[in-house]
């Protein structure tokens, strides 16, 4: 598991790629120049690892493209210490992001496959989740509520409820919300039953998988 000078060359290359698209987050642009993203990628894509773009993992999945991770993760406006649940570990690259930034990560996998091999990758690299859980994600995770922000990096067909609940006032949703093509939205919980919506363009992801596979 090498990180060469080259690798962090291109990574510089990167950030500078997704800064020109309007990415301004000073610790989100820190953490993507920081995160080996090639080691989250099998070896045959290695050479892709720092264009910005999406590619394919196991279990059908992909690894989102960085702007996407840097576009949803600026939205979270993470603090350090905040307590953040991730809907859909996939390749842990999101995850790892959450966690340089010093936020306590829950995150829900709902592939076997993939929750296995990233859970056991992650420490590898050093990124270390307070818990990370094979599950269904529209359910979220009760126990561990409230966050102060839930990312969610697959396309929900509709704004699962307990997601909703389980965010603390002031917290930040952030979710892809849509069928084919998906609109970013950004819930902000302004009470007890008072949320206040903003959408921010369009996106395509992956879906979400509940139990009903």
């Amino acid at each position: 598991m090498k990180d060469t000078f080259k690798h962090k060359g291109l990574r510089q290359q990167l950030v500078k790629s997704i800064k020109d698209k309007g990415i301004t987050d000073a610790n989100v642009l820190n953490a993507i120049g920081k995160i080996p993203r090639h080691l989250f990628m099998d070896s045959g894509f290695i050479d892709h690892a720092y264009q910005d773009k999406p590619f394919p993992i196991a279990a059908d999945q992909t690894i989102s493209q960085p702007y996407t991770v840097a576009f949803q993760t600026e939205l979270l406006e993470v603090k350090k210490g905040d307590k953040i649940l991730e809907i859909g570990t996939g390749s842990g690259y999101q995850a790892a992001v959450l966690i340089e930034m010093g936020a306590k990560l829950y995150s829900i996998e709902r592939q076997k496959e993939l929750f296995k091999k990233t859970s056991k990758f992650l420490p590898k690299l050093g990124y270390r989740a307070k818990k990370l859980v094979f599950g269904d994600g529209y359910k979220g995770l009760e126990e561990e509520a409230p966050f102060d922000g839930i990312i969610v990096t697959a396309g929900a067909p509709f704004v699962p409820k307990p997601l909703m609940n389980q965010l603390k006032i002031g917290g930040r949703l952030v979710i892809p919300v849509g069928d084919d093509i998906q609109t970013m939205t950004l819930f902000i919980r302004k009470g007890e039953k008072e949320f206040e919506k903003h959408e921010h363009g369009s996106f395509r992801f992956v879906p979400l998988l509940g139990d009903k596979n």
